[in-house]
């Protein structure tokens, strides 16, 4: 950009644009007299305390305070600089650009959004050179065979610029040095290697340009196709950049924004395929996290849209564990929330490849309430009839009516447990409130309350147990120990909650191809928890100890949990023998027998571990 914009531009800019019709496209508005009212993007509010005034072209909110007009509006929601917000009001309007050495004192083009600015052009010009490999190439056929048969169609192909990039993994540098793109430019682009930056990070894929608001290309994901698939992860996925972060983008947003806003929900569903299905059959507000975890931020971009949130994830362990964990996310921002259940299927693409968009349509308007669905999964896991079962549900439950906003829905909720486990209800009430004094045997001290406010994680709420610690030993840079662990123990055999929620984080990492302790902090949202896992992982780096070494730490831990996992189940057959053993009926001589059985055989299991 030469020089300054000029003052006219400005003065136009500022003149033409509906400040109302600018800020309704990003919250929902109501006028009442003169004025519209909304929630405020800015901070987290429930109430309307945000006003635009039209005949003033200025916003302001009564509790955070901010204000300003149209480009102050645009440079906050949109993380724009100053000229880059006046150019894209401008361009909305049709008003052509002038440029002056004086007028208005505005700064010097900012070099980062210079620099994101030719990094976006650089990855809109990649994305078409992909989608071109695709669809009229002979080397990208089988790909297109591949997304054909999978049920997209031609329509959908062009209008998620779906790509191929080539084998040759020297190609697309060749392709783009012609093209007068400087070594150290490329090198930051995300495109190649960081070891080898003449090597394509992606190569042989199909490729998923990723979208920013306004429909530029900042980023890619590519999927395996063919070849050793040990080797290869199932997608990679750009990491953050210049232009783009993974964790305040959200794939297909820009086609699902209008669709969000008319229809005041959103499904968050689980990858690029998923996505794609739901607009293919006509739900065209769906949206998908990008190669990680929902984040806080994703949830907030759809906020102010949404009178609900609908989760599609896919119905295997690691997607049920994650539907969870959104669930508390949501609920958290006061957040509605239903779980779409899929009908002969794991995930939407199959289901609309297999019945059809009917199907998937009436499975999205056959959507559960969230607790409901955590509910059902409770009577599952936990027996009602017997005071543990009933204990272990609640305390599992109760961590989602922490996450309530309104003590009315806590109220009901607690009724649902109680009606659903045949708990009583004063009981339940007096384990909530009390819960966290029972689990750690005391109250946080106003000193831990303050340091914990600050940000600062309070270490001491989290024990550190033998399960604990040994599951952290898997926390390494090397996915291959935690792929011997999850090989032998499953979640269920851990007792330990912080464990458990360990394991899971550590499950969705290395199902996404993305297992590193960078991504392991990343989606934890416990500080505590996270310090312990970074403490784990420098204590490792600095006793440099080998992967034999640490491969062997790993196997004593399996071992150890295997054998606590025996214990406990000795520890409950004991008890269910004694209460056989009371018992004067001829059927339940019949289960001691069989009890005594299964003693014995755990017996020998734990005599076994115990010589290992």
């Amino acid at each position: 950009m030469a020089g300054y914009i000029s003052q006219e531009t400005i003065d136009e800019v500022n003149s033409k644009t509906d400040i109302v019709r600018i800020v309704g496209d990003y919250v929902p508005l109501t006028q009442k007299g003169n004025d519209w009212w909304g929630v405020c993007p800015f901070h987290n509010d429930k109430n309307p305390s945000f006003s635009v005034s039209p005949e003033k072209k200025f916003y302001y909110c009564f509790s955070c305070h901010a204000g300003g007009n149209a480009v102050n509006f645009i440079m906050e929601m949109e993380k724009l600089s100053y000229p880059e917000a006046i150019s894209l009001l401008a361009k909305r309007q049709g008003i052509e650009i002038k440029y002056s050495d004086g007028g208005r004192p505005q700064q010097k083009e900012d070099p980062s959004a210079k620099l994101r600015s030719e990094y976006t052009e650089l990855y809109n010009r990649v994305a078409g050179s992909f989608h071109y490999m695709l669809t009229s190439t002979d080397a990208g056929a089988f790909a297109l065979d591949y997304i054909t048969r999978r049920g997209i169609t031609r329509e959908t192909i062009e209008k998620f610029k779906l790509g191929y990039s080539p084998q040759d993994r020297h190609w697309l540098r060749k392709f783009l040095s012609s093209k007068n793109y400087s070594d150290s430019f490329l090198d930051g682009s995300g495109l190649f290697s960081k070891r080898y930056p003449d090597i394509a990070f992606f190569s042989d894929r199909l490729m998923f340009p990723i979208f920013d608001r306004k429909g530029d290309v900042v980023a890619m994901g590519g999927r395996f196709l063919r070849g050793n698939s040990e080797n290869s992860p199932k997608y990679l996925n750009s990491g953050d950049l210049p232009q783009y972060k993974k964790g305040s983008t959200l794939y297909a947003f820009n086609f699902a924004r209008q669709s969000i806003r008319d229809s005041r929900r959103v499904i968050f569903c689980e990858g690029y395929m998923d996505c794609i299905a739901y607009h293919q059959c006509g739900i065209t507000y769906a949206v998908a996290p990008l190669g990680t975890a929902l984040t806080d931020e994703q949830i907030k971009m759809v906020k102010p849209f949404v009178r609900e949130i609908l989760l599609s994830f896919d119905s295997d362990e690691a997607g049920q564990n994650a539907t969870r964990r959104a669930i508390l996310m949501c609920r958290r921002q006061d957040i509605p929330v239903r779980i779409i259940q899929l009908t002969g299927a794991k995930d939407p693409a199959e289901i609309m490849l297999n019945f059809g968009a009917e199907v998937l349509t009436k499975d999205v308007e056959l959507a559960i309430l969230d607790s409901d669905f955590l509910l059902s999964k409770l009577q599952v896991l936990y027996p009602k009839d017997s005071p543990e079962g009933k204990k272990a549900a609640s305390m599992d439950f109760f961590e989602y009516i922490d996450a309530l906003q309104s003590d009315v829905q806590k109220n009901a909720c607690l009724e649902q447990l109680c009606q659903a486990f045949d708990i009583d209800l004063e009981a339940a009430r007096k384990d909530f409130t009390n819960r966290e004094r029972r689990e750690q045997g005391v109250h946080r001290s106003t000193k831990t309350e303050n340091r914990v406010r600050k940000g600062q994680p309070e270490l001491s709420r989290i024990k550190l147990t033998a399960e604990l610690r040994a599951v952290l030993t898997a926390v390494t840079d090397n996915p291959s120990f935690f792929q011997k662990m999850r090989t032998q123990i499953s979640v269920d055999d851990l007792d330990d909650i912080q464990a458990k929620k360990l394991f899971i984080i550590m499950e969705e990492c290395s199902r996404s191809g993305a297992f590193s302790v960078s991504n392991i902090l990343d989606r934890c949202d416990n500080d505590a928890l996270k310090a312990l896992i970074f403490q784990s992982s420098q204590a490792y780096s600095n006793a440099g100890d080998s992967e034999a070494v640490i491969a062997q730490t790993v196997e004593s831990s399996i071992l150890y949990i295997k054998k606590t996992v025996l214990e406990r189940r000795r520890s409950e057959l004991l008890n269910r023998i004694r209460r056989l053993e009371r018992s004067a009926l001829p059927e339940d001589k019949t289960q001691l027998m069989e009890a005594l059985s299964q003693k014995m055989e755990l017996d020998n299991q734990i005599a076994l571990f115990k010589r290992m």
